[in-house]
């Protein structure tokens, strides 16, 4: 038996998961991170990041004297700016982990792990009916563009306020988080604006499969 043709362009894929299109950017099937998005992932992939980073005990000595005879300065790794540094490269690479949940409309839509639409889109490739979304099936698990454009947002935000993440890191990491500091208390002004800070995924066995991560 020959396989089934299923014939879906992404316009049509995206007005089937976000429903009503009310720009010109969604009727494309389009809709950016805005600021609350983009800076609630940065503080969760920086704080993972320096998760990683802080497990290191190792002391470090800092400083230069021509006659090396001057002691050099000491410093725990875990509370240098060496581990902010290293922590800070290459954060915004972790974005592109993301992937687009359209099946979902608020911030959550952002998250770890294949969504609902692309499960029962391989489902229907590995039964052997043939599925024509309109791109190579090889590009179907590439971030989208809104997870791509979504990387650009966090340099460009990780540069605005590299100062205000160094204070946090030097002086305030014991007494707030960084969302909390980043996010609520400089990035987003308005309290309106914080909405999506109080998004998150259901707990991981209320899930389906594939969406285990929070954010």
């Amino acid at each position: 038996m020959l396989p089934r043709l299923v014939i879906l362009s992404l316009g049509v894929l995206a007005s089937l998961q976000l429903g009503q299109a009310d720009s010109p950017e969604e009727e494309q099937g389009v809709r950016y991170a805005n600021r609350c998005e983009a800076c609630k992932i940065l503080a969760a992939e920086l704080e993972a990041r320096l998760g990683e980073t802080g497990k290191s005990h190792d002391v470090i000595e800092t400083g230069y004297s021509v006659d090396d005879v001057r002691p050099k300065k000491r410093t725990e790794y875990r509370r240098s700016e060496l581990r902010l540094l290293e922590s800070l490269e290459n954060v915004c690479e972790r974005v592109l982990a993301y992937n687009l949940h359209k099946e979902r409309t608020d911030s959550t839509r952002f998250a770890k792990g294949m969504s609902q639409t692309f499960q029962t889109l391989h489902g229907l490739v590995d039964k052997g009916v043939k599925v024509d979304l309109g791109i190579p099936y090889e590009l179907w698990d590439k971030p989208p563009v809104e997870v791509t454009q979504m990387k650009t947002q966090c340099e460009n935000m990780l540069e605005e306020y590299e100062e205000t993440i160094s204070d946090w890191y030097f002086k305030l990491q014991a007494d707030k988080s960084l969302r909390q500091h980043l996010c609520e208390d400089h990035v987003l002004k308005k309290q309106a604006e914080r909405e999506c800070l109080k998004e998150e995924l259901p707990p991981p066995e209320n899930n389906p499969k594939g969406d285990k991560q929070e954010l």
